[in-house]
């Protein structure tokens, strides 16, 4: 097989392209936010909000007229979206739903190991039944349980919890509820059949075994990024792969005809794309592709940045979500999102929305070293900051 090669500028163009960031917008509205989310197989969930939550920064950067409650709607109304595990909490299209069985199942074969679980459950199901949607905190079970979560998002955790809270949660990961709705952080659970069809929840799993599962998953991320190559990668993180399965899975996608393989000049390991983008992979070595650039704050988890080794690999661009970092110890910001112009990072910027005054302050802005600071890129900037504003209903700037 003849492997193509490409230069570190043309593969980032390609993510860039294959991800919505550069040209004329490829996703608008609500039914853009749903076939990004689609195409991405799932956007990572944070609660933490300070100029929109992660996922609705992942949908504004790419989404033509995006409004916060486009995601609600999709996650809520339409039950188009559903927010679970994958790559640690996260949102995915609820037709795959079936591929998640063997979480379900191993969550059911987990609860079943603690003694007097079941009657709790039945308690909490039969209630919801009769009250509807309920959080931790309205259902009338009291005190706590030892309850060990395999599903829990930062690992495997075990110790005493609030037994309502834990209950809730039992029944989300097993499948039999489902997030209603939330009120900020508060989530509110009701009965997984009272939302989703008969249909998706009966349906067979399509993975006849874990590593089916794997793969499709690994395909899925593929597709998420763009291109990936065959190192270990944070972009895979939540599938128990190891470099020897990992090869072994990428070798038979290829024999599948699912990835195309693909040599970046100047690095070693092979990198992959989906046989689907083929064409646009075509373009962009042409030099036909539309790249037209677009200016875009990224969101600290988005499928762009889950792989910081492969950011500064093909960018050299580095970047660390300080949200966690000690002030004194920050190099930037608490909630400093990266930028993007054309097929570069320019820079880093934080802007906070003032809510009750209605101003989006940007408390920091940090350009990247050989940025030249003109009037067209001042101006793309402040366009941006502007819808930015406006997604924050915020209705002016302050620098």
């Amino acid at each position: 097989m003849l492997i193509k090669t490409i230069t570190k500028q043309q593969a980032g163009q390609f993510i860039l392209a294959k991800q919505g960031l550069i040209g004329a917008h490829r996703f608008a509205g609500k039914d853009g936010a749903y076939s990004y989310v689609r195409q991405a197989g799932c956007i990572q969930y944070d609660p933490v909000d300070v100029c929109g939550k992660n996922a609705e920064l992942t949908l504004q950067s790419r989404v033509k007229g995006f409004k916060k409650q486009m995601l609600q709607e999709l996650l809520y109304k339409d039950r188009l979206l559903t927010d679970y595990a994958d790559k640690e909490l996260s949102i995915w299209p609820t037709e795959d739903w079936p591929y998640f069985s063997s979480y379900r199942d191993r969550s059911v074969a987990l609860g079943k190991t603690f003694k007097g679980l079941y009657k709790l459950e039945k308690q909490t199901i039969d209630y919801i039944s009769e009250h509807g949607p309920v959080s931790s905190d309205e259902l009338p079970i009291e005190g706590e349980i030892y309850w060990h979560s395999s599903m829990h998002w930062s690992g495997n955790w075990s110790g005493p919890s609030l037994a309502a809270r834990s209950i809730l949660e039992q029944l989300y990961t097993d499948g039999t509820l489902v997030i209603h709705h939330k009120k900020g952080s508060r989530k509110y659970y009701d009965l997984a059949k009272n939302h989703l069809p008969t249909s998706i929840l009966n349906a067979e799993n399509p993975c006849k075994d874990e590593e089916n599962f794997n793969a499709w998953r690994i395909l899925r991320r593929i597709g998420a990024v763009g291109l990936l190559w065959d190192k270990n990668s944070t972009a895979f993180l939540g599938i128990d792969i190891n470099a020897e399965k990992r090869k072994a899975i990428l070798a038979r996608l290829l024999e599948e005809d699912k990835i195309c393989p693909v040599i970046v000049e100047g690095l070693k390991p092979l990198f992959y794309y989906r046989t689907e983008d083929a064409g646009l992979m075509q373009q962009i070595i042409e030099g036909s592709a539309d790249l037209k650039p677009r200016m875009a704050f990224m969101a600290p988890l988005d499928p762009l940045l889950w792989d910081k080794s492969l950011l500064a690999a093909l960018w050299d661009f580095r970047y660390s979500w300080e949200i966690y970092t000690p002030a004194a110890k920050r190099k930037y910001g608490y909630y400093t999102l990266p930028i993007i112009y054309g097929d570069r990072f320019i820079g880093r910027i934080e802007a906070v929305p003032d809510r009750k005054e209605g101003i989006l302050r940007v408390n920091g802005l940090w350009w990247e070293p050989g940025i030249r600071k003109t009037k067209k890129l001042e101006a793309v900037l402040m366009r941006t900051l502007k819808n930015f504003a406006a997604f924050n209903d915020c209705k002016s700037v302050e620098m």
